[in-house]
């Protein structure tokens, strides 16, 4: 018998002023052992500087920091310190990518925009 996963998306943690992040896809997605899944979240902001921070969470939990990556401006700074996380960041999207799921990835996954003043 296969065993699958359930990996919920996404409630977003805006930035400050009017910046927001929303999640591209609010559905839940259902996917083996073993397999790759890629969440995907798509920000607006006038900020050049742009931080981008992926969060999940069990039930009755706190979150739980996975991973962070710069976009724009801050494009070189990253911190993943799980490397079964990987995270592709553009002007407008941030994409979380889980290599190898297991039963304990399922979770609902946050992303979260912090921006600088320019």
């Amino acid at each position: 018998m296969e065993r699958c996963i359930l990996l919920l998306i996404l409630i977003t943690i805006p930035g400050i002023f009017a910046d927001s992040i929303e999640p591209k896809d609010r559905d839940n997605i259902i996917k083996k052992e073993g397999e790759s899944v890629t969440l995907s979240c798509t920000y607006d902001t006038s900020s050049t500087y742009a931080m981008l921070y992926w969060y999940r969470q069990y039930p009755n939990r706190e979150l739980q920091y996975l991973l962070r990556k710069g976009a724009r401006s801050w494009s070189y700074s990253e911190d993943i310190p799980d490397r079964r996380f990987q995270s592709i960041t553009s002007q407008t999207s941030t994409e979380l990518t889980i290599t190898g799921v297991t039963l304990s990835d399922s979770a609902l996954y946050y992303c979260a925009l912090r921006v600088a003043a320019q």
